[in-house]
């Protein structure tokens, strides 16, 4: 059983696909990279698979997590675009 939930493009060739899976006989939360290019067309090996019975905290810690806790300072990007690179 496989039941996407939702794709987030990362870059040109690469998605982020969300679903609920069986795997091993374990039902789980799967999060990996989809790859759609000329050499390769599937799913990378990077990702992370949260069981059934995890998902409960990890809903938890991601529900946690508020806009402002993803907000960025504007000193900071200023002052990452204003620093000098070394010579080399």
């Amino acid at each position: 059983m496989e039941k996407d939930i939702g794709k987030i493009r990362k870059n040109d060739t690469t998605e982020v696909v969300v679903r609920v899976d069986d795997f091993g006989g374990r039902k789980g939360l799967t999060i990996r990279e989809f790859v759609t290019s000329d050499r390769y067309t599937g799913f990378t090996k990077s990702g992370v698979r949260i069981l059934a019975s995890d998902f409960p905290k990890f809903k938890e810690m991601i529900n946690s997590v508020t806009s402002e806790d993803l907000k960025e300072e504007s000193s900071q990007i200023s002052s990452k675009e204003d620093e000098e690179l070394p010579d080399y």
